[in-house]
């Protein structure tokens, strides 16, 4: 390959690969936004808050599927190959989203509804355990070293893009049906057009071509193999797991969350909650490859302390000012300043988190790290954050959340650059 198709070729790959991600975002973020409208449909009530509350809870209970599918499938990537491993989660992933797209409701079969929505989630949890971490890996082992940093915060920056697309669809559809059709039916629009979707990103995909390095490696191990060294190795999973808590926590609060914190605790509109989602999609796009390329030149250590050091120091402040004084503009200036610091943790973390992991269990071992901070951490968010405010009476307390999972973070950050001076030495970037 020459230098001048490189560039293209990357980009290309970049392009295929992180179109799964797109998917699993999209539904990720419908489903937070819409839980309202989903508890009343699927799940029996007579209360809004426990129908809230039921949805969350299965929104959080997928999550325990992660690390099962970072156990069975992250084997298999490492195993198998990068490519053929992503078009599997892919297919598992597109089955959760047409589950949930298309079950009746509670009034049309009962509690074989919620059932439905609860397998669909169970899929889809199933399938991100290791979506995450095969995207993030691929990443890896098609940059080098001193770009690293910069070509693996796309595969979060993807997920903004369908935060974004999400949220605009959302806004539309609340703006041409009335408020009680999107409650009974018009909700469901989105979601439709997510599976209307899914053949492009599979022909995408199709077209992803196998790592150099996984290519290139003479043997590999085997599912028995895998799991033994994940376990001798146990220190370096738990250390990632501290690692992605910080970011999985602070992205699920700021998009998944903050439609529902918007309409429900701060009693904004349903157009303002939602543009607060679009500019905090957008700006996490633009702060997550800056945080990647910060990481490049200044080194992935200083920014993970800066960054969480600062969540620890202003996530109660700003959340007590912005629930003190309630406007539109605060919330923005408050969701920026978390977006700013999600942004440069998330794009020094992801590398970080790639070049720790030996390299026979890269996929296995970053997928079981994630899993676990996501099913801990990042799914309870929004279970926790309304558990928090109607428990307390005070709107500002999921910062504490919030500075828990920087705590862990920059706990991790000292421990991980303490046991693993050189971590790049786990990649061959001869070909690169």
């Amino acid at each position: 390959m020459t230098e001048s198709t490189q560039p293209v070729s990357r980009f290309r790959s970049i392009i295929n690969v992180t179109s799964g991600n797109f998917l699993e975002q999209y539904d990720f973020f419908l489903f937070g936004f819409y839980a309202k409208a989903i508890g009343e449909t699927f799940f029996h009530s007579d209360s809004t808050y426990a129908a809230l509350m039921k949805t969350f809870l299965i929104f959080a209970v997928s999550f325990l599927m992660r690390p099962i599918g970072a156990l069975v499938l992250g084997p298999y990537v490492d195993r198998i190959g990068r490519r053929k491993g992503l078009m599997l989660t892919l297919s598992i992933m597109a089955f959760g989203s047409l589950i949930i797209s298309f079950t009746p409701s509670y009034n049309s079969i009962g509690m074989l509804a919620a059932f439905l929505i609860f397998v669909g989630r169970l899929a889809q949890g199933f399938s991100a355990g290791v979506e995450l971490g095969g995207v993030s890996v691929y990443l890896a082992e098609i940059a080098n070293e001193h770009n690293r940093g910069f070509i693996t915060s796309w595969q979060s920056a993807s997920q903004q893009v369908a935060v974004v697309f999400a949220a605009i669809l959302g806004y539309a559809v609340n703006q041409i049906f009335t408020v009680q059709q999107v409650a009974d039916w018009a909700w469901r629009i989105p979601f439709f057009i997510g599976c209307l979707i899914i053949p492009l990103i599979f022909f995408l995909r199709s077209n992803l071509k196998e790592t150099e390095d996984f290519a290139s490696r003479k043997e590999h191990p085997t599912t028995s193999q895998i799991l033994t060294t994940l376990a001798l190795n146990w220190k370096i999973v738990l250390t990632g797991m501290f690692l992605v808590a910080t970011t999985t926590t602070m992205f699920y609060f700021i998009t998944v969350y903050t439609p529902t914190y918007g309409k429900e605790v701060l009693q904004l509109t349903t157009s303002q909650s939602l543009l607060a989602t679009v500019i905090v999609g957008i700006s996490n796009f633009i702060f997550l490859p800056i945080g990647g390329h910060f990481s490049d030149r200044f080194g992935r250590k200083p920014v993970l302390l800066l960054t969480t050091a600062l969540m620890l120091i202003t996530a109660y402040p700003i959340l007590s000012w912005l629930t003190h004084s309630i406007s539109l503009v605060h919330l923005l200036i408050t969701l920026l300043w978390l977006s700013l610091l999600y942004g440069l943790y998330n794009g020094a973390m992801i590398p970080s988190l790639t070049e720790i992991m030996p390299r026979e269990v890269r996929t296995s071992g970053f997928s079981l790290a994630y899993s676990l901070a996501t099913s801990v951490f990042g799914g309870l968010t929004p279970l926790m954050a309304t558990f928090l405010v109607e428990s307390s009476g005070n709107k500002s307390t999921p910062a504490f959340w919030l500075m828990l999972a920087a705590f862990l973070g920059l706990c991790a950050t000292l421990y991980v650059f303490h046991i693993s001076k050189h971590p790049t030495k786990n990649f061959d970037t001869r070909s690169n």
